[in-house]
């Protein structure tokens, strides 16, 4: 008997960023977009638990009990008085280190696969308890859709869409670390006064509407100038799809994958293939969002 769910990946569409907080966490106002970019997370009973993992970048995923999966397991089984014998298996195609949440989707996955797998009953609630104490972005990968994520990202409200969004992310030729980007904000916003975190009413607005325009002219990301004085080249792969057509250019999350909204889908091919061609990045991938989050598809 296996478990395999799939969960996707997301892209920040805004993402206002508050100062440090005393924890060393900051407050957030993060719209985050499930997209059709997916990780299939496999579960089976095995004598210790163990990981493994196939797919673009898999050298690059940690197979020890560090993994976002690994803990997801063993927080389940901890609840429920298990033991977290099991043989996860990530076949990944989520971006890895860029800004995609991949490892937050696998936590996700694998906490909803260990539940099917031992039949625990724990409600939708309990689960997202536990993804919260898993990581910021764990909660939004098992609810995908589009929600807005308050707090540190973790408490979620499901915002409406209403159309369908097309997107091309460029990744890039080496990851950057989320803890290094936090650190570069903080650097560059030393003796400035930064604003609560507050949700943008016009993007919520534009996501309820499906309207590309609109929502390209209401994404933002409080992390892109931290991400960039980090991997300055990324603004060469920005500039790239701007001149393509793309409605808005923005560094995902922390990056650094770069995302690109286009009107249509034949508007995303237009760029994707500019990016390709432009030299300033390793891959170009295209996505359509929002996607369910975390789906069983078979046990």
């Amino acid at each position: 008997m296996s478990v395999t769910v799939r969960v996707p990946a997301k892209v920040n569409v805004q993402l206002a960023v508050g100062a440090a907080r005393p924890d060393g966490f900051h407050d957030l106002a993060n719209v985050f977009l499930a997209v059709g970019l997916y990780d299939e997370v496999t579960v089976t009973p095995a004598g210790e638990l163990r990981i493994t993992c196939e797919g673009p970048d898999a050298a690059e995923v940690p197979l020890d009990r560090s993994n976002l999966a690994a803990r997801a397991a063993e927080a389940l089984a901890a609840r429920y008085g298990l033991s977290p014998d099991v043989h996860i298996h990530i076949a990944k195609d989520i971006p890895v280190a860029g800004g995609m949440a991949g490892g937050s989707a696998d936590g996700a996955g694998a906490l909803a696969a260990c539940d099917a797998l031992w039949g625990t009953g724990a409600s939708r609630d309990e689960l997202l308890d536990i993804c919260a104490e898993l990581g910021s972005d764990v909660p939004f990968s098992l609810v995908g859709g589009a929600a807005l994520g308050t707090g540190r990202g973790e408490k979620l409200r499901t915002l409406e869409v209403g159309g369908t969004f097309h997107w091309v992310f460029a990744m890039a030729g080496r990851g950057l670390s989320t803890p290094a980007v936090f650190r570069e904000f903080d650097r560059l916003g030393e003796g400035r006064d930064i604003p609560d975190p507050v949700a943008s009413q016009e993007l919520i607005d534009a996501l309820a509407k499906g309207d590309p325009d609109a929502l390209g002219a209401a994404v933002s990301n409080d992390l892109q100038p931290a991400a960039l004085s980090l991997f300055p080249e990324l603004a060469d792969t920005l500039a790239a799809g701007r001149a393509a057509g793309a409605l808005a250019a923005l560094v995902s999350g922390s990056g650094p994958t770069t995302a690109f909204l286009a009107r249509d889908p034949e508007s995303a091919a237009k760029v994707a293939e500019a990016l390709r061609s432009s030299g300033t990045c390793r891959t170009v991938r295209t996505a359509a969002g929002p996607a369910p989050g975390a789906t069983v598809l078979g046990g």
